[in-house]
């Protein structure tokens, strides 16, 4: 009988204490809200996931997707919800993101969830914040600055934008090539070789790569740290990487001076101010930037044009003029580069219209009233570029890739157009990708003509990917490359 007694009191207790722990799971969702009654219109939805699930559901990259068309029409262009876990301003309008992106460490920080660390690490330079934030990125401004002015840069990149489609002639006549997959070997040969002095034949070159791939799963994966995981396999191929990048730096500091390469890795090992932890995560942080930002864009270019033979055809005799200028064998040269003035307003109305970087996390480091808005601290917060992308009050035809658009307008970043994030945090290698993709485009429109094999569209995940690597049917425009 006492055992018994003993047994229902235990569930009791057990009945309690899970109740106990649901009353507080719903008052911590739903408090925020009477709490802050100046907050900007919205909902929370569900206790715990809130509208996460929603927000993040799957949608064509050149589109806002159901939840921010809903909630845009019902609250207005900024708007409160619950998402990651926490109570959440969503900016859709261009005067409140370029507020909350030129008040950084000021009034906002960067505040990615914590699993994004667990697989990029601390020193990281996307997650790390203030003066360390400021330090890493000075340097890499320093590195990309030094880049430009290098003349091997741009005979690199147009060597191994050859090697690429020359390879594609050599299967001859028409075929089929998974372009997402060729777009990435691409990228990833140019920023290896940049930062490590790698070429794509070294065996060391395929091991990163697959390491990389292995990372790039799991960055965009389900934070779930169970072996066998997506997310669990970044984590380890992390691990290889560094381990990997670590043994060329003993290698050449081994060799010392008879070793320069003149890349990314010499002019790191050169500086005092960076721990040998902090420069393996700057290595990590290059490649990720070079690998997966322009391989992507590239991708994004060639679906668009795909969609417009008008285009294609302007793209091609801008490339026709700057070629007939040149020599058969004559490399392309910064020179080239400025006259591809066409090529430059495709380039970023493919970056407006495909919206490869959908959103940043931003959380209020104290209340801010902006207008009419009142941001409480601690919130996150979350600038949302493709709304301003596509808002048509902004971008008449919003929907529709008309290059033209950008003709005598400014090529860089403004409120309307954002695609590598602005003010502090602003993408520090963005021109490189926008030189890259342009010299690669160079020789595929004068080499090859296509079209898109089937149905393929740029899907927001939120990350940004082509559901079928983007099948293209290519055939070579004469015998001769």
């Amino acid at each position: 009988m006492m055992m018994m007694m003993a047994g229902e009191h235990v569930l009791a207790a057990l009945a309690t204490l899970l109740l106990a722990s649901l009353l507080t799971l719903v008052l911590n969702h739903f408090l925020p809200l009477p709490l802050n009654p100046k907050a900007p219109r919205g909902s929370f939805g569900w206790p715990l996931l809130g509208e996460t699930l929603r927000f993040l559901t799957p949608h064509a990259s050149n589109t806002l997707g159901g939840f921010l068309e809903d909630h845009c029409s019902r609250y207005g262009r900024v708007f409160k919800s619950h998402l990651f876990c926490t109570p959440t301003v969503v900016s859709c309008d261009q005067d409140l993101n370029h507020f909350i992106l030129q008040n950084e460490e000021r009034l906002f920080q960067c505040s990615y969830p914590r699993p994004i660390h667990g697989i990029l690490g601390k020193s990281s330079m996307l997650v790390v914040l203030g003066e360390d934030h400021k330090r890493l990125r000075n340097l890499a401004l320093a590195l990309v600055t030094s880049t430009k002015l290098k003349p091997s840069y741009l005979g690199d990149i147009e060597k191994i934008a050859l090697h690429v489609v020359g390879a594609w002639r050599r299967h001859g006549g028409v075929r089929v090539v998974a372009f997402c997959e060729e777009a990435r070997k691409f990228a990833f040969s140019v920023i290896v070789k940049q930062v490590l002095g790698l070429s794509p034949e070294e065996p060391v070159t395929a091991r990163i790569l697959e390491d990389f791939l292995a990372f790039m799963k799991g960055l965009i994966s389900f934070p779930l740290y169970i072996p066998g995981t997506p997310y669990a396999k970044a984590v380890r191929a992390r691990e290889r990487i560094s381990s990997t990048v670590k043994g060329i730096i003993k290698e050449r500091r081994s060799a010392g001076s008879w070793n320069k390469q003149g890349d990314f890795l010499d002019v790191l090992l050169s500086s005092n101010e960076l721990s040998d932890e902090e420069k393996v995560s700057f290595v990590l942080d290059s490649l990720l930037g070079g690998y997966e930002t322009t391989s992507l864009l590239i991708s994004m270019v060639v679906y668009f044009l795909g969609q417009s033979a008008q285009d294609l055809d302007l793209v091609k005799r801008e490339h026709d003029s700057i070629r007939s200028n040149k020599g058969k064998e004559e490399c392309l040269t910064s020179e080239d580069y400025k006259k591809m003035e066409y090529t430059q307003q495709v380039i970023n109305e493919a970056l407006r219209c495909g919206n490869i970087v959908k959103f940043v996390h931003r959380k209020a480091l104290k209340d801010v009233k902006y207008k009419e808005y009142l941001i409480p601290s601690g919130w996150k917060v979350l600038p949302v570029f493709t709304a301003v992308h596509l808002n048509p009050s902004l971008h008449g035809d919003a929907q529709q890739f008309q290059p033209c658009r950008w003709e005598g307008t400014s090529q860089g970043t403004s409120k309307r157009f954002t695609p590598f994030g602005g003010g502090p945090r602003l993408c520090p290698g963005s021109e490189l990708a926008k030189v890259e993709t342009a010299f690669f485009l160079h020789h595929l429109v004068l080499n090859y003509r296509w079209r898109i094999d089937g149905d393929d569209i740029p899907m927001a995940y939120p990350y940004v990917e082509f559901q079928r690597g983007l099948p293209i049917e290519i055939e070579p425009t004469s015998p001769e490359s």
